[in-house]
């Protein structure tokens, strides 16, 4: 009689689904870099009927690829015309799409995943805006939560910010600023040899009041340099409050050829 998978035995014995991601809806706060969010329906119940009475609805969406809870692939960011491995962009992207690091080549995500709550470590329910994420605030909620990130990981840096999520303008803090992980942080995670890294922020990385996203070093450091997936607008809250610290992380990006990032639907799974 043939074993069976321990993975399945795992997942027989009850298992509970986090949402990690934020709901898209038309309105919904977006990077200025980006064309936002639109939804509309194009067919209506009614609009045609068939013969047996039977009806349909259904919608069109338009959207930018780094639009709501996404990925970052490896084609989005260069540094002095390089993307990562040193491919040239301007090669890379013509024809309107990209024939390397291309979206299509973003992994579907089965890893450990560590919560690194930078909020709670302060004592905070929101990081101030404008908050720069150090090696030693990443260390502190490492040992808070008991866990470090180590090789083949996914670290999510929660920052309390979504709990902005529905005041458009507070969230994107144009004015205030975002908290988010600076420079040297991004280094220290790169160290650890994660395969990804999120946060729920708009730009993953620390925004200073009023300066916007003209200048984003930390997407250079692990996207170009490094070779490290980004998230962005994350929801961590769920997770925070169930006081998880380490679980499975799922991810299944969409397979958008030639694309500079994806929509995504990420969840954390834990054994009931």
């Amino acid at each position: 009689m043939n074993e069976r998978n321990p993975l399945l035995e795992a997942i027989s014995g009850g298992v509970d689904l986090i949402e990690l991601g934020q709901p898209f809806f038309t309105g919904m706060p977006c990077s200025p870099n980006h064309p936002g969010f639109r939804m509309t329906l194009i067919r209506r119940h009614g609009d045609m009927v068939r013969p047996d009475g039977g009806s349909a609805a259904n919608e069109i969406i338009v959207t930018g690829g780094h639009v709501g809870t996404h990925i970052d692939a490896l084609s989005h960011v260069s540094h002095e015309g390089l993307l990562h491995g040193g491919v040239a962009a301007e090669h890379a992207q013509r024809g309107g799409l990209f024939h390397e690091h291309g979206a299509e080549h973003l992994p579907g995500l089965l890893r450990r995943g560590v919560l690194l709550d930078v909020a709670r470590v302060h004592g905070v329910e929101t990081l101030p805006g404008g908050y720069e994420i150090t090696v030693e605030d990443l260390r502190a909620a490492a040992k808070h939560a008991g866990v470090r990130p180590e090789s083949g990981d996914v670290a999510l840096v929660r920052t309390g910010w979504s709990r902005l999520f529905e005041d458009r303008d507070a969230y994107l803090g144009a004015v205030s600023g975002v908290p988010g992980v600076g420079v040297e942080a991004a280094h220290w995670l790169a160290e650890r040899g994660i395969v990804a890294t999120g946060s729920d922020t708009t730009a993953y990385e620390c925004i200073r009041p009023g300066a916007g996203h003209a200048v984003l070093p930390v997407h250079r450091v692990l996207l170009v340099e490094s070779g490290i997936y980004i998230l962005e607008h994350l929801a961590l809250e769920a997770l925070a409050d169930a006081g998880l610290a380490e679980f499975a992380f799922l991810l299944a990006p969409l397979r958008i050829v030639g694309g500079t990032g994806s929509p995504v639907r990420p969840l954390a799974a834990v054994s009931r």
